[in-house]
């Protein structure tokens, strides 16, 4: 993979462009942007920047397509006789528009297509990416997924759980953001600084996230480890589970999903 190409350098898009920069020392990454203003300064001799999406689809063979869902079928549309089945493959990020939505827009039904779920932690290779595939003649599976192992894991799932998928690891980027700026008020409240608070917890929930990864365990067996007979751990978790903490928490997320399903 010399050259890839990211059309829409959005907050995702250009994510995935760093992460891929980083783990891809001497590929050519080309990116595209209506307002090209803010990019400038990540342009170097391997990192390019246009506002041209038909210059990027000649040149890539792979194209990652980050674009609004409600301008992404409209592209397709436009630029179908750009894709050349022989070449080119298409991986979509695009929330909730589905690889049937996106063949009827491109009017071809043999050309290699994929549509991932990567996260904006891409940026520091840190993402959960979900795929899933339709048709592949160019047999690319084992490539598509080094591009995205690029950026961290990746999970091959079922097209119909993609929606699931965002909810769980794209949005819920914003609500683990969300849990970690509370619980660094409520350090604040108890006596820390900002910034100290800040590092406290960040390190706290990268090291419980290291425990489930790396042991392979149910939170609740962590859970356990440290809630102590009258412990402060254990009064304080109760406090919140009578505020509605777990409730918010999924309601919030199912929420989520019904909204993606409604479309």
């Amino acid at each position: 993979m010399k050259k890839i190409g990211i059309i829409g350098c959005g907050n995702l898009g250009l994510s995935l462009l760093k992460g891929l920069r980083k783990q891809y020392p001497d590929a050519q990454l080309y990116g595209t942007r209506r307002n090209l203003a803010e990019l400038t300064a990540l342009a170097d001799d391997r990192t390019h920047f246009t506002s041209n999406n038909q210059e990027v689809i000649t040149l890539c063979d792979y194209l990652i397509v980050a674009l609004k869902p409600y301008t992404i079928l409209s592209f397709f549309e436009e630029n179908k006789t750009s894709f050349d089945p022989g070449r080119h493959t298409i991986i979509s990020v695009a929330t909730g528009i589905t690889l049937s939505e996106i063949k009827e827009a491109l009017k071809m039904n043999d050309i290699s297509l994929y549509r991932g779920m990567p996260n904006t932690a891409a940026d520091v290779q840190e993402s959960m990416t979900a795929l899933s595939s339709s048709t592949d003649p160019l047999n690319r599976k084992s490539r598509v997924s080094e591009l995205f192992n690029a950026v961290r894991d990746v999970v091959w799932i079922d097209e119909q759980l993609m929606e699931s998928a965002t909810i769980l690891g794209a949005c819920g980027i914003a609500y683990v953001l969300r849990f970690i700026r509370a619980m660094i008020q409520g350090g604040i409240e108890v006596g820390f600084d900002a910034k100290t608070a800040n590092k406290i917890v960040s390190q706290t929930v990268k090291g419980a996230a290291q425990l489930l990864i790396q042991n392979g365990l149910h939170p609740e067996e962590e859970i356990d480890k440290v809630t102590t007979p009258k412990g402060c751990t254990i009064v304080g978790l109760n406090e919140m589970e009578h505020s509605g903490f777990s409730s918010a928490l999924i309601k919030g997320i199912v929420t989520s999903y019904q909204k993606i399903e409604r479309k």
